[in-house]
């Protein structure tokens, strides 16, 4: 970025950094296609109305997670995982270099969870964008995630590779649980599993 956040208007830093919360309200009456090119609004000057350029990136982008067939249903008539991938392109039409995600797939059952972590991988590998994730499922994390951060209330306990920061001594002191960290050839990354 090059500079503090605090010293940008919102709108330098809606232009640098876009974000997918755990659960976004979404405008009733709205369809998908009109919510994802709100993430148009920090390129477009005060009561400019989006032209051709920014309906082009929001439909590429409601491509990119897979929902140009619903671009003009309304949003209250998706269901939540069409729902978080519309949030998602709504991110992506914003074209920032930082992507933000605050449990992205809390209400994903895990095939939509895989399928949004791939895709997020790929965005990040492909637009050399940088992704900070906080996501509480660590198996998940442990997947996707290059590096991860292990907090505990508010302050760091281990940061790394998931190999690496996510043992169960670290795990327990985080979170106050015991787990079983598997590591097995067959599997790309350890696996979290808690026990009684």
């Amino acid at each position: 970025m090059g500079s503090l956040a605090s010293g940008l208007s919102r709108r330098e830093l809606a232009q640098r950094v876009a974000v997918v919360p755990q659960s976004a309200m979404l405008p009733i009456g709205y369809t998908a296609l009109e919510v994802v090119l709100m993430g148009r609004t920090p390129h477009l000057d005060f009561l400019q109305q989006e032209g051709a350029k920014d309906r082009e990136r929001a439909l590429d982008a409601l491509a990119r997670v897979d929902c140009a067939d619903f671009a003009h249903r309304r949003v209250d008539e998706l269901s939540g995982g069409e729902r978080q991938n519309v949030v998602l392109a709504r991110a992506l039409a914003q074209e920032t270099a930082i992507l933000l995600l605050d449990e992205p797939t809390a209400h994903l059952d895990v095939g939509h969870q895989m399928t949004l972590f791939r895709l997020v991988r790929e965005l990040a590998s492909e637009s050399n964008l940088a992704v900070l994730a906080a996501i509480h499922d660590l198996t998940l994390a442990a997947l996707y995630c290059d590096k991860v951060a292990l907090m505990h209330e508010g302050r760091i306990i281990a940061i790394g590779p998931p190999g690496d920061v996510l043992t169960a001594e670290n795990i327990a002191e985080s979170y106050g649980a015991r787990v079983r960290v598997l590591h097995e050839p067959s599997l790309p990354s350890p696996v979290i599993v808690p026990f009684a």
